[in-house]
């Protein structure tokens, strides 16, 4: 219990990245800790947790392949006592661990949407050309389609306009 207690009391900040291939994104992780002490302390009680659940649905794609669709995500906001409910337009970014171990979460895929033009916010950031073609399989409420996982499971991540994160582990 103490090993445990010691663990509880430092606070962690993980950070997941990943790296784009023509076919499944290989995982990457990028951990950066963050003590307590190194959070700005306002004395207004910041809170960071935000409740909320994906809508998603997940489809056969055949030759024991599935894929995964996005409808949109809900998100409890504790301060106001609402649900604010978003479609796909609402969604900034949306990422799979394919074959999820009950862990870490390993982004295997990258999609980006957003109401307004993500293309071109991206090119401008990046202050470069980006393929039209690989965009537009990133550009997508719909997953490619992906094996069926060892592990039997899969979680999606999706992170709303403004930026609440909410995870959902599905049996696939």
């Amino acid at each position: 219990r103490a090993d445990c207690a010691r663990a509880i009391s430092v606070h962690m900040l993980r950070l997941t990245g990943f790296v784009h291939t023509t076919s499944e994104s290989q995982p990457t992780e990028i951990t950066q800790l963050i003590s307590k002490r190194t959070l700005k302390n306002t004395g207004k009680g910041n809170l960071f947790v935000v409740f909320g659940e994906p809508d998603i649905d997940i489809e056969d794609a055949g030759e024991d392949r599935i894929r995964v669709r996005v409808n949109g995500v809900d998100v409890f906001h504790p301060n106001t006592g609402e649900v604010r409910s978003d479609g796909p337009e609402g969604i900034a970014c949306w990422f799979v661990d394919t074959d999820y171990d009950e862990e870490s979460f390993f982004v295997r895929h990258a999609y980006f949407l957003g109401a307004n033009d993500p293309y071109k916010a991206l090119k401008t950031t990046l202050k470069a050309e980006i393929d039209a073609d690989a965009w537009a399989s990133l550009h997508s409420a719909i997953s490619r389609p992906f094996p069926r996982p060892a592990s039997g499971r899969i979680a999606v991540k999706v992170i709303n306009r403004l930026g609440d994160e909410t995870m959902k582990v599905f049996r696939a």
